[in-house]
């Protein structure tokens, strides 16, 4: 009955159809589900092109179709490429995804810390489903859903603390499955500001990028072999402007730092300070007391 009506959306695409509420398949460090709440405050009354080009999890973009019900073309991007290959498998061949998520849960369970560094260790080459089922596997079960990879591009993540991870997901994935088509998300591996060349008028764009650390010890940014240092944070702030002389509709999360607050002081009246754990720090002491901005070029 799931894959009936599955199909049957897939077909109709029906602008009025309610999409079942979705979350984030995939764990990602710095994700947005704690800030939703805030996050909603911030959403546009109108747009019909929504962009994020630093994806990870995309729980606004779930939230924002799922439980807003909001209509609208999605750009989703990111500069990984396991992640988008993961994102266009949920969304072209769930069904084949499912069955080696399954088996991947079931051997991982038999011996996990054995299973998990087979896994990781495994470089053949894979078909893009079999490419997911690994990603995926990998990312349920590592350590705060932390991606990182070494100088040669490999990911290096140890194995997390876990009684019994859900691997396979699969209402959920179907949920996504259905979201992106519906959304009709183009889904593509980029660099941000060549991803939003292409916003234009009163398109929302959403920036997540990897937060400027609050301090020396807080690096956590290196989700790719690239990294993302200060002279990136202030080369995304001349993107924003970019985008706000466009008459886009921007909204961008980062850490509260004097750093960041210095570099988008002519936004000053547009700046939100919210509260947020950061999941990431070992410590369960030093999660919390965080504090994060949210920068808009509109009014709230």
């Amino acid at each position: 009955m799931q894959q009936e009506r599955l199909k049957s959306s897939q077909n109709r695409f029906d602008l009025n159809a309610i999409i079942p509420k979705c979350y984030p398949f995939v764990k990602w460090a710095g994700g947005k589900t704690q800030l939703l709440p805030e996050l909603d405050a911030l959403i546009p009354s109108l747009f019909d092109r929504y962009f994020e080009p630093f994806l990870g999890g995309g729980a606004f973009f779930f939230y924002l179709v799922s439980e807003k019900q909001l209509r609208f073309t999605a750009y989703l991007s990111d500069i990984n490429d396991e992640l988008i290959t993961a994102y266009k498998v949920v969304k072209n061949d769930v069904e084949k995804l499912v069955e080696p998520l399954r088996i991947h849960e079931r051997q991982y369970k038999t011996n996990p810390n054995e299973y998990y560094y087979k896994l990781r260790a495994e470089i053949r080459a894979f078909d893009d489903v079999e490419r997911a089922a690994r990603f995926i596997t990998l990312n349920k079960t590592c350590y705060n859903g932390l991606y990182r990879v070494n100088k040669n591009g490999l990911f290096n993540v140890p194995i997390g603390r876990y009684k019994n991870p859900l691997i396979c997901d699969a209402e959920n994935l179907r949920n996504v499955s259905l979201a992106l088509r519906h959304s009709k998300a183009h889904l593509l591996v980029g660099r941000y500001g060549e991803i939003l060349e292409e916003a234009q008028t009163d398109d929302f764009i959403y920036l997540d990028p990897p937060y400027r650390p609050t301090s020396s010890t807080a690096r956590f940014t290196s989700y790719t072999d690239a990294g993302f240092d200060d002279s990136d944070q202030q080369e995304l702030y001349q993107v924003f402007r970019k985008l706000d002389r466009k008459g886009c509709k921007v909204l961008l999360s980062n850490s509260d730092s004097p750093f960041i607050q210095e570099l988008y002081a002519e936004y000053r009246d547009n700046i939100t300070e919210v509260n947020a754990l950061r999941a990431i720090n070992c410590k369960g002491s030093k999660r919390t007391g965080h504090k994060e901005l949210l920068i808009c070029n509109y009014a709230g």
